[in-house]
């Protein structure tokens, strides 16, 4: 019997070949992600004025185009064993149901108390934050599994923790909220009256349910006005994707122990740290002349970034406060629907996956969140996982190209990525059960809004 056809339903690495170094994929990029301008003079941020926000290491790592490696910490790694490697798992259950000729794998993340890959940045942020002798740090989180995840790294190190979560998800998930708050997080809704840029989005925009731009904002305001304190963000930056490789560099590892090789690997997308850290080695491949792959990134089409969005720069935040980052982006006074995928409900996109889409390297789709659910309501099943919405973009597509296969009659193999388990978004499941879920795509009109907010860079034209 040959390695393709005895391979078990779950692959896992050892721990002795579990990756110790992250794959900088901006390495291999001859068209390099546009730097992060200054929003004042519209210059390129230099290390300097951007460790006035970010911690020292992480901001030479965000500005890092030339090293292909960088070596994980010992401190870190010690941490990942707790939950690392990840399972590499054949969806035989999945590939029966559809009754496809595709074989279908997904690489799933949720094996930790944060339920999602966010713990992989969290930590490496966490412990550069401790190691420049930092007292604590603040962030946002969307759907509340980044901020779970800081939570428990700052829970592990000793560090201060202060999130602030997009208020329609701190009513959606309050027991997300709580289990930040049992780490010791300080939790409050976004935007907020604690924040003058909050007070001004408020005034702005009253009633809102907020936006992981909106929650960005004032996380950093935060920052800059407690000594000590520096703000991390656990998606859109360079090097949270640069620590989430270790999702990609273990799937090809394992992929390679049976000599498997995906014909097409799916993500979901909202600011790029899933979907970068799973295609990075892969795309590595692709920019490199050595293999070539499809890679698909799913969007919801409520926030339809990459679909539907402009490829400028931007700022990153509504309050105009950080960066501006060239990215495909909505505006960033875009307010996305109160979507049930809070983690997807970000205006803009990774640098680095923008340059890579704009470049051709991937493509993109968007999925309405019924279907989504649908998909996500089956796949639990017959896999025995309940998928987070933010994943379950990535299910949805998967199923859609193993039908493709099962009409076509192709054998090709599908890698995807299960950020992350649903337990936390009942409510979610709930409105979709009860048949009270709509669909919300937004109008040209609805789009213009933001586009109109876009500042005028000679970078852009």
């Amino acid at each position: 019997m040959s390695k393709q056809q005895s391979i078990p339903y779950k692959i896992y690495l050892k721990e002795s070949e579990m990756p110790k170094q992250w794959y900088n994929v901006r390495a291999d990029m001859v068209n390099k992600p546009a730097p992060l301008l200054n929003p004042q003079t519209l210059q390129p941020m230099t290390a300097e004025e951007l460790k006035v926000v970010f911690c020292e290491e992480l901001v030479q790592q965000e500005l890092n185009d030339a090293d292909r490696y960088i070596d994980i910490p010992q401190e870190i790694l010690d941490f990942y064993k707790m939950y690392r490697p990840a399972p590499l798992v054949r969806a035989y259950c999945l590939e029966k149901k559809l009754d496809t000729p595709a074989k279908i794998y997904y690489k799933f993340e949720g094996n930790n108390t944060s339920g999602s890959h966010k713990l992989n940045s969290a930590i490496a942020q966490a412990y550069y934050a401790k190691n420049q002798g930092l007292k604590g740090v603040t962030t946002e989180t969307g759907a509340g599994q980044w901020g779970t995840a800081l939570s428990m790294a700052c829970a592990y190190l000793e560090l201060d923790c202060q999130v602030y979560m997009v208020k329609v998800s701190y009513e959606q998930k309050p027991f997300r909220r709580e289990v930040m708050r049992t780490y010791g997080a300080k939790v409050t809704p976004s935007p907020s009256d604690t924040t003058e840029v909050g007070r001004k989005i408020l005034e702005a925009f009253p009633g809102t349910g907020g936006s992981l731009g909106c929650a960005i904002s004032e996380a950093v305001e935060a920052a800059s006005n407690q000594e000590g304190y520096r703000y991390v963000l656990g998606s859109v930056l360079n090097q949270v994707m640069l620590h989430q490789s270790i999702i990609g560099m273990e799937t090809k590892a394992a992929l390679d122990q049976y000599g498997i090789v995906p014909d097409i690997i799916i993500g979901c997308a909202g600011g790029g740290s899933n979907l970068g850290g799973l295609i990075a080695p892969f795309v590595g491949e692709k920019l490199r002349g050595e293999k070539d792959y499809r890679i698909i990134a799913v969007e919801p089409a409520s926030c339809p970034t990459l679909t539907r969005g402009k490829y400028v720069y931007d700022y990153c935040d509504t309050g105009m406060v950080c960066p501006l980052a060239k990215m495909y982006t909505l505006g960033s006074g875009f307010i996305p629907s109160a979507s049930h995928a809070g983690g997807l409900r970000y205006h803009g996109m990774n640098s680095t996956l923008s340059q890579l889409y704009a470049d051709g390297y991937m493509e993109a789709v968007s999925v309405e969140q019924t279907a989504v659910f649908a998909a996500a309501k089956e796949f639990a099943k017959v896999e025995g996982i309940l998928p987070a919405p933010e994943s379950s973009h990535a299910i949805k597509v998967a199923i859609d190209e193993a039908l493709k296969c099962k009409e076509t009659g192709e054998e090709k193999t599908i890698v995807f990525g299960l950020t992350g388990t649903g337990y936390f978004d009942m409510m979610s499941y709930e409105k979709f059960n009860n048949g009270v879920m709509s669909d919300y795509i937004p109008t040209e009109e609805d789009l213009q809004r933001g586009f109109a907010g876009l500042p005028k860079v000679e970078a852009d034209m």
